[in-house]
């Protein structure tokens, strides 16, 4: 078998459908378009979940009940292999993470992950570690920070 030998599979390729070519092909008139009215024109396309000015189901129904993702703790992932860059013994905290550009974006909070090798002994201060970053940074010696997270004062009623 070679390549021009190849063919495709029964059905697998479709002829394009021929629009405007009178009405006995059964595409003609209004080319499957249907009658008048927005969609027929060209051009025009209607925003998902659009009902024509009539207010849309999304808003229609009324929103209660819980939601988990009011609650999500987001962190900034940032790999130990990308540590290698700063010198044995160094400390490493945020803001040296930032200036580097290892922890980009506007979460405030940063978790260092186990991809890769870390080759220095350094001393890191991050808001969390994964499992197997914690233990290949103390395996070289070095050492983890956690920062602790803020704490607000409770509400006046």
């Amino acid at each position: 078998m070679r390549l021009h030998d190849l063919k495709h599979r029964p059905g697998a390729k479709h002829r394009r459908k021929r629009l405007g070519q009178g009405e006995s092909s059964g595409h003609g008139k209004t080319s499957g378009r249907g009658g008048k009215g927005q969609t027929a024109r060209s051009g025009s396309s209607v925003r998902i979940g659009f009902e024509g000015g009539q207010m849309p189901l999304i808003r229609r129904i009324p929103k209660r009940g819980f939601n988990n993702a009011m609650h999500t703790v987001e962190y900034i992932p940032v790999n130990l292999e990308a540590l290698n860059v700063f010198e044995n013994g160094a400390k490493v905290d945020e803001a040296g993470l930032r200036s580097l550009g290892l922890a980009n974006g506007r979460l405030p909070r940063i978790k260092i992950l186990g991809s890769g090798e870390l080759t220095k002994k350094l001393t890191i201060i991050a808001h969390a570690f994964s499992a197997s970053a914690r233990t290949k940074i103390e395996a070289k010696g070095g050492t983890c920070e956690v920062i602790p997270p803020k704490v607000y004062p409770p509400r006046k009623a």
